[in-house]
């Protein structure tokens, strides 16, 4: 796993805000965590959290709910990983647990997860929330096409 289940969870909850944005809808938490079978207070923490990291913004009242707090083009996965995560640590630990993992004295698979850790880090910075939902509707399209229920 990349990340933990919370950013997991976090993740599936941007992606479901920013598709009911698209809609014009406000998300509400116990929606949120129906569709995508998250707890819904595990979620409730995690809205708090993606809050305080301006990802996305509460509106209270009878018509209120959940937006984002930016465009959806503007917040990619890393945003989001980090806020629940924190950032990834300096000193990562070896690959394969060697004690001492330096590119001075490397184990046999630093160099290749060094270009791996690169990829993702690129990966998940460069893709945003715009491009998750297209995509997740791509697939919803393509599915249904083959009498699947996603």
């Amino acid at each position: 796993m990349l990340y933990s289940k919370s950013s997991e969870y976090a993740i599936q909850a941007m992606i479901y805000i920013a598709e009911q944005q698209r809609e014009g809808k406000l998300s509400l938490i116990a929606e949120i965590a129906e569709a995508r079978d998250i707890p819904r207070h595990f979620l409730a923490k995690l809205v708090q959290v993606l809050a305080k990291h301006r990802l996305i913004k509460s509106i209270r009242g009878r018509n209120g709910g959940i937006k984002l707090a930016k465009d959806a083009d503007k917040i990619n996965i890393e945003n989001i990983v980090v806020a629940i995560d924190g950032p990834p640590p300096d000193d990562e630990m070896c690959v394969i647990g060697l004690e001492v993992c330096t590119s001075e004295a490397p184990c046999p698979l630093h160099d290749d997860w060094e270009l791996i850790k690169n990829e993702i880090h690129e990966t998940l910075s460069k893709k945003n929330l715009n491009q998750l939902v297209d995509g997740l509707i791509e697939k919803r399209k393509h599915l249904t096409s083959l009498g699947i229920k996603f």
